[in-house]
């Protein structure tokens, strides 16, 4: 890749990102170096380098997952006025794809924390969670669709069954959702040993080993492991938020969050290399959210005025926080791609997006109160009150939660939810110039 400090956006063949701001090459987001195909012209900017990047890019190196992801976000915004659904586009392009397998926590979890004895009863379970989309709890931790919702929309498959509400193999037909409200990137165990308190008993190995159940149901023989496979999506939703959340309660500063960075991302890689080694070829990996500018942080740790980003009014340190983790992650996504230089690792960016909407919400449609929840309750500008917490009888809930990206102090509204996706969807890649270079 060559530095070029000014390349025109609207050149023709160009794709354009500003979402590669962790790669020194835009190739090792796709995968192994290919030949024999005609090469695009590609660039990208560096924040790390601060100046436009450029290169080629073989059609081959764009692999099956990306592209079927990208075009079914083209498909969607092509015909879509605001809010619009995710449509599943082509069928013929997006048929490579059977079922999404996905992991993390409540961020996307679609049923397992209703259904758990521990967390069952929870929140998600009561009004007026689910109110926008189905008009009813769903075990979602939203008042409609998550994040993976749309993503399989967009993929144009049925929602994989949350693993706890399943039994047969022909509930995990579509695939499986292991995420789990709450869940941790770390055992419970070792999180103990470090002096933090998780009230879920469940970690990503744990979601791991759910996993390995469903593909035993599945498969029987090596060939019909080697079709599911190939024709299988992982999702790795964020994971860690709770892990650096409950260091953060337990000792009140972010010394011990910070320390537990190089775990969780040493945790992330197992699952990773556990699920490659299953046969997995195509995995999207969601990096952490910008903590300090959750609403339940931004109340729950009062700061000075220097604590706080000027522009955003999130809390510096716990954003940098996040930032920390995500170079930790791509740096080790890297490293994993080169060991298995015939699996397509890809990685979401869940921060710039979020980032993006608070500091510009009317930009995208958004009201002006990015760092309130809509539902929930206290006197200060947040709107978030553990005693007064969504769907509690003291919690009360604005007027339109399509102006808010958090619904109630720690998880997103619908509207912010699809936003994200499209972000996360488009993050390669300006998806407009895209369509251009492939058809």
């Amino acid at each position: 890749m060559a530095d070029d400090p000014g390349i025109p956006e609207n050149a023709p063949n160009i794709i354009v990102s500003h979402e590669l701001h962790e790669a020194d090459e835009l190739t090792s987001h796709l995968g192994p170096d290919s030949d024999g195909m005609t090469p695009l012209r590609i660039a990208y900017y560096s924040d790390t380098r601060d100046c436009w990047k450029s290169g080629t890019l073989d059609m081959e190196q764009l692999s099956h997952v990306l592209v079927a992801l990208l075009l079914a976000l083209v498909a969607a915004e092509a015909a879509a006025v605001p809010g619009a659904d995710f449509d599943g586009g082509d069928d013929g392009l997006l048929s490579h794809y059977d079922r999404v397998f996905s992991f993390g926590d409540s961020l996307t979890d679609t049923g397992n924390a209703a259904i758990l004895p521990a967390t069952a009863g929870g929140p998600s379970s009561r009004a007026p969670y689910g109110e926008t989309y189905f008009h009813h709890p769903s075990g979602r931790a939203s008042d409609g669709r998550l994040i993976i919702d749309f993503i399989v929309e967009s993929l144009g498959l049925p929602q994989p069954t949350p693993y706890l509400a399943g039994e047969t193999a022909e509930d995990f037909r579509h695939g499986a959702n292991f995420a789990v409200g709450g869940a941790t990137a770390l055992d419970p165990a070792f999180l103990k040993s470090k002096g933090v308190m998780t009230f879920v008993p469940v970690s990503l190995s744990n979601e791991t080993s759910w996993f390995n159940n469903v593909f035993d149901l599945l498969a029987s023989s090596a060939y019909e492991q080697s079709n599911i496979m190939a024709s299988s999506v992982f999702y790795f939703g964020e994971i860690g938020v709770n892990d650096y959340i409950f260091a953060l309660f337990s000792n009140r500063t972010a010394e011990l969050a910070v320390s537990l960075v190089p775990d969780i991302v040493a945790v992330t890689h197992s699952a990773l290399t556990a699920v490659i080694a299953a046969g997995a070829s195509s995995m999207v990996v969601t990096g952490m959210l910008p903590l300090g500018c959750e609403p339940e942080l931004l109340a729950l740790f009062p700061g000075d005025a220097d604590d706080y980003d000027r522009e955003s009014g999130c809390i510096t340190l716990f954003n940098e926080l996040a930032e920390l983790h995500n170079r930790a992650l791509n740096r080790m996504l890297r490293k994993v791609r080169r060991a298995h230089p015939g699996t397509t690792i890809l990685y979401a960016d869940i921060y710039r997006p979020i980032a993006n909407l608070v500091a510009s919400p009317g930009k995208y449609g958004f009201g002006n109160t990015p760092l309130a929840a809509f539902c929930g309750g206290g006197a200060g500008p947040y709107h978030f009150d553990m005693a007064a917490f969504c769907g509690t009888p003291d919690s009360t809930e604005s007027s339109d939660p399509s102006e808010f990206l958090s619904w109630d102090g720690i998880h997103f509204t619908e509207a912010a939810n699809r936003f994200i996706a499209r972000a996360m969807l488009r993050g390669l890649y300006n998806a407009s110039k895209l369509t251009t270079a492939l058809l």
